[in-house]
Parts: structure tokens; C-alpha cells; sequence
């Protein structure tokens, strides 16, 4: 019943443009209650809120000069003055949260890659039940010191349980020991039948990983690399990942000799995915979030004003 209630009066408010006053005397309700149905609205999902940037003249407006330099759809978060790269991280994942909940309806498949950002992101998500859509984890997340798991787990249901989607884990580790044995396990049909569903997916959202981030990205925190590892990326000219795919900032990949024991999906894998959601903070991860956009792995990219002024100048 509160539903309902809920329903009609945010229709009044906010498709109808009625005042409070008289959405209180067609429900017969009082002002105060009201204001709690409109908020209940909101709450559970009856209700989703889009701010769209302003026109402003190409080459002045950092999200046009990201769009023309990169072919993507850029969306620029405005963040408060003097913030640390942390509150920066909550603004900018507040607003990719929004559009997540705008973008994924009813009878899709979101893809999902874990870490600190995404986290953060699922952290803003607000209950918008959806009919017959599915969440699936894009890249394994076990790993020889920790299992890892369960943070992919969590994450993973969390994402679900805001859409009300059916969630399905990726139980393989983020690097094989051996490209053999990544080679047979892909032939499982188990393993298989999650490599079928990442195929279906209709939005991707990942974030990128960078060695030298003010907030460290998980896969370089939490012992999924060894120090052998480590000395080999750097060997090799790597400043980043995306879906714990490595690559050089002028975007190459594949011929980073950790790559073929990588679970999750390449840029060449994930271009098949229509719409494709990067979501990157802090001037650390610039190096890194370009050669990610020169590898085109997205299509849209939200990112805060300070570092999409770095990465403009760094483009350059």
C-alpha cells in the first residue's frame, strides 16, 4: 500500500509539477506525509533522477574536448574545491551509481569487474528492481594468499541485489599459474557457461587499475601479484590494468607475457560490449586510464574535473 501511495504522489509531483498542498488533499494525507511518500519513492527506486550537463561550446567543456580527443561519451563530475582523492572517489561514484540505475533495466546482463571503485560504486546503488536481468563477475578473483572470493562475492551480490538480478560468480582464480592450465579450464564446460553469459552482456563496468593510485587499486594491494610479477610488468612498460588485463600506456597488450594467465576479458573482448562504463579518480591513474582509452576499451567514461584536466594534458 505504501508503494502505491508512494507512486501517485511522486507521479503528481513529479510528472504533474503539483504542490505539495494538493497532492496532500487528493490523498487525504497531510503535507508531512507527503513529503515522506516522495521520498519513499525515491528510496526504493519508483523514482530515478537524471542531471544532464549543459550545452557549452566545444573546445571550453571538458567532457566535449574528452569526447573529440577519445570517441567516447565523457561525463565530468564536478567535485568540491580542495577535496581529497577519497571524497573524490564518493562523488564521482555517486554519479556513475545514477546512471548505472538509468542505463540497466529489465532482461539485460551488467558485467561486472571487481575493485576499489566499482566497490564504491555499488557502495551508491539504491534498490531499482528490474524483471529478468542478470549480474555476472567479468574476471576470477581467487589468489594464492587469500581467497579473494568472497570480496568478489559480495560485491557481485551486492550489485544484484540492487536491480533484484539473478548474480552469477566467475569461481576461477585472477591468474592462473600456468596459460596451460587457463587453456584446459576453459574448455570446463561450468567455466564455459560463464564465458557464454560474459558474452551477452549488454553493459560492462570496470574501473582501471594503476600501481602508483593515492588509492591503491585491489589487485596491486591484496597479494594477487608476486614480486616476480611485479618485476616482469615493469620489465615490460606496463602502468595499469583493466579488468586485471595489463597494458602500456600507448594502449598494446598482447604481448604481456602475464596477459595469457589473466582471467578477465581483453580490450579486443570487451569492444563486442555495446555500452562500456569507466569510471577512473585521481591524477596517479591518468598514465594508466590512457592507454586504457587508446586500447578503446570504453564507450563511456566518468571521471571527476581534475583528473580529466590531467588527462587532457597528458593527451596533448
Amino acid at each position: 500500500m505504501q508503494d502505491e501511495d508512494a507512486y501517485r504522489a511522486a507521479t503528481m509531483y513529479y510528472l504533474q509539477n503539483q504542490t505539495m498542498d494538493v497532492i496532500a488533499r487528493t490523498l487525504q494525507v497531510s503535507r508531512s506525509t507527503v513529503s515522506r511518500l516522495i521520498a519513499h519513492a525515491r528510496e526504493v527506486g519508483l523514482v530515478r533522477i537524471a542531471v544532464e550537463q549543459p550545452p557549452s561550446r566545444a573546445g571550453q567543456n571538458l567532457g566535449h574536448r574528452l569526447a573529440a580527443t577519445f570517441g567516447i561519451r565523457a561525463h565530468v563530475v564536478p567535485v568540491r574545491p580542495r577535496s581529497t582523492e577519497l571524497q573524490r572517489l564518493d562523488q564521482v561514484a555517486a554519479v556513475a551509481a545514477n546512471l548505472l540505475g538509468q542505463w540497466f533495466g529489465s532482461h539485460m546482463v551488467l558485467g561486472v569487474a571487481w575493485g576499489t571503485t566499482v566497490s564504491a560504486i555499488a557502495g551508491h546503488l539504491r534498490r531499482m528492481p528490474t524483471t529478468g536481468s542478470t549480474v555476472v563477475q567479468l574476471n576470477g578473483a581467487a589468489n594464492t594468499y587469500a581467497s579473494g572470493l568472497t570480496y568478489a562475492s559480495d560485491l557481485i551480490g551486492a550489485i544484484a541485489d540492487s536491480f533484484d538480478a539473478t548474480s552469477q560468480h566467475f569461481p576461477v582464480p585472477a591468474f592462473f599459474d600456468h596459460p596451460e592450465t587457463k587453456t584446459l579450464m576453459w574448455r570446463e564446460r561450468s567455466v564455459q557457461r560463464v564465458l557464454d553469459l560474459q558474452r551477452r552482456v549488454d553493459i560492462a563496468l570496470f574501473g582501471v587499475g594503476s600501481l602508483t593510485a593515492e588509492v591503491p587499486s585491489h589487485v596491486y594491494s591484496a597479494g594477487y601479484l608476486t614480486d616476480q610479477d611485479l618485476a616482469a610488468l615493469d620489465a615490460d612498460g606496463v602502468i595499469g590494468d583493466v579488468c586485471t588485463v595489463f597494458h602500456r600506456e600507448d594502449g598494446s597488450y598482447r604481448d604481456i607475457e602475464i596477459n595469457s594467465r589473466a582471467t578477465g576479458p581483453s580490450p579486443r573482448e570487451l569492444r563486442r560490449v555495446a555500452r562500456r562504463m569507466c569510471v577512473v579518480v585521481g591524477e596517479a591513474k591518468v598514465p594508466a586510464l590512457l592507454g586504457a582509452l587508446r586500447a578503446r576499451v570504453a564507450t563511456d567514461l566518468i571521471i571527476d574535473e581534475t583528473t580529466a584536466r590531467h588527462l587532457l594534458d597528458r593527451a596533448a
